[in-house]
């Protein structure tokens, strides 16, 4: 637990921002290949599930985790093309194709950011600057920490110990709020901090984790 609450980092995939599944899947539309947003979610839950078991046992994934995410998405509809598949994990890799904004996320960080100093702690490519700021959210911030630019991704300590710096925040005293358990809540309470999963897939419903589907929602575990 923390010894008094005072700063939150967020991450961003899946968390603030969220892909852009037309133009990302554009190349299966190409092929009369449709999924449904449901059937997206499903693969997520499927893929963080073997993700997380990965690096709890091993304290390493064979793949990353977008290139088993399209392994998958790729099976279930029957297609074996390794080009198609690094075509899609790139694209999504890709911070430009992370545009998806659910209604109020700004106004609802703001809220937060009265309360709180607000920072955002990323595994990206060194331009998530660049996607908050298009979705108009970057100015909510303190501090955005990309491992793109530190050079350490979740759930390295380093990346956590550069942002508590940037800052000039104290580990106990901070909440980082992110999406994937083996790399944010993980690497999140590693770190000294406290953490909460931002779950709409519903991945860890069962789990007993802390855990919120939305922005409502973590302004009420808050207490706001």
């Amino acid at each position: 637990m923390t010894r008094g609450r005072t700063t939150i980092f967020f991450d961003v995939g899946n968390t603030l921002l969220f892909p852009n599944h037309d133009r990302i899947l554009a190349p299966l539309a190409k092929k009369r290949v449709f999924h449904t947003i449901e059937q997206l979610r499903s693969l997520e839950r499927k893929t963080k599930q073997e993700f997380d078991s990965m690096l709890e046992s091993a304290g390493h994934a064979d793949h990353p985790f977008w290139y088993i995410f399209y392994t998958h998405l790729l099976e279930d509809v029957g297609i074996a093309d390794d080009a198609l598949r690094d075509m899609l994990m790139r694209a999504t890799q890709d911070s430009a194709n992370w545009d998806g904004i659910r209604p109020g996320t700004c106004e609802a960080l703001k809220l937060i950011g009265e309360r709180y100093r607000i920072g955002v702690i990323s595994n990206s490519d060194g331009k998530v600057n660049e996607s908050l700021r298009r979705c108009g959210i970057a100015e909510c911030f303190l501090s955005i920490v990309d491992s793109g630019n530190v050079g350490h991704e979740k759930p390295h300590p380093a990346i956590f110990a550069a942002a508590l710096r940037e800052m000039g925040a104290q580990a106990d005293e901070s909440l980082y709020v992110g999406d994937v358990y083996s790399v944010d809540y993980l690497g999140a309470t590693r770190a000294g901090m406290e953490a909460l999963l931002f779950d709409v897939a519903g991945a860890y419903r069962d789990r007993g984790l802390p855990r919120v589907e939305s922005l409502e929602e973590l302004q009420q575990w808050l207490g706001d």
